[in-house]
């Protein structure tokens, strides 16, 4: 019994993280939770050691690792989330006519779990259960956009973590910021054939109540174009962040 205060710590240690936009200093940590400097580095020093967080040592800051991020997935894979998102997918299809998915982080990859497709429609690569890399679909960069920079820089710490399908889409840390920053303004992410010549898809975030990205909604459709043209589709991207904004709402977090 002696572990459970420190378990019961640790696990602070995780929520004050998680509530956090960005990452924190080990003296922030001690200060909200009243521990001991030495107790919180050793608390941090351990989490980290798991993967459940990330150290950035030039900025003397802790954030969430990629096993927080991975745990958090997993339970995003279960039923309560598709069960909510299928109806609002099914809405998302009536109005738009073309393919919608959902789809969550896990690490930095997206992993789809559920679609809504018309009954005639073109194959896309992005079906229920198949992972890509989350810097090329619009879903994809639509969570990392709303992640801290911090973190996204420890999912992609150097250019062999951009993996590359048809010739577009970021290939190195700088060109995702300026995309992902491009996404903020915008208020939506966009891909242009990044995963599947002839496709193109626009993207929104599902936010929990810390507006943290747990999930994103999809709208693909067919579209050709080369060189690429730099269209944003703001019409469906409408629809697709109704969407987003609905199954926010529906697990009781924000639609900011």
């Amino acid at each position: 019994m002696t572990d459970i205060p420190a378990l019961r710590r640790g696990l602070a240690v995780l929520r004050l993280l998680a509530g956090r936009a960005g990452p924190v200093t080990a003296a922030y940590v001690a200060r909200e939770l009243g521990l001991p400097r030495s107790t919180t580095y050793h608390l941090l020093a351990e989490l980290t050691t798991a993967g459940f967080v990330t150290h950035l040592p030039e900025e003397r800051r802790y954030g969430l690792g990629l096993a927080a991020f991975e745990l958090g997935s997993a339970y995003l894979r279960h039923d309560p989330l598709e069960r909510l998102a299928r109806p609002v997918l099914r809405a998302l299809l009536e109005r738009t006519g073309h393919v919608g998915q959902l789809g969550v982080l896990h690490g930095r990859e997206t992993l789809y779990l559920l679609r809504e497709q018309p009954a005639r429609h073109a194959t896309v690569v992005t079906d229920v259960g198949v992972r890509l890399p989350a810097h090329l679909p619009a879903s994809g960069r639509a969570m990392l956009g709303a992640l801290p920079a911090a973190q996204v820089r420890a999912l992609f710490p150097s250019r062999a973590a951009f993996v590359d399908r048809t010739g577009r889409g970021p290939t190195d840390l700088p060109s995702l910021r300026r995309l992902l920053t491009a996404a903020r303004r915008r208020g939506w992410a966009v891909e242009d054939g990044y995963v599947t010549p002839g496709f193109a898809s626009v993207a929104a975030p599902v936010l929990d109540h810390s507006g943290h990205p747990i999930a994103a909604i999809s709208t693909t459709f067919r579209h050709e174009c080369d060189p690429e043209c730099g269209e944003t589709w703001p019409e469906l991207a409408a629809e697709t962040k109704r969407a987003a904004a609905e199954l926010s709402t529906r697990i009781g977090g924000t639609n900011r």
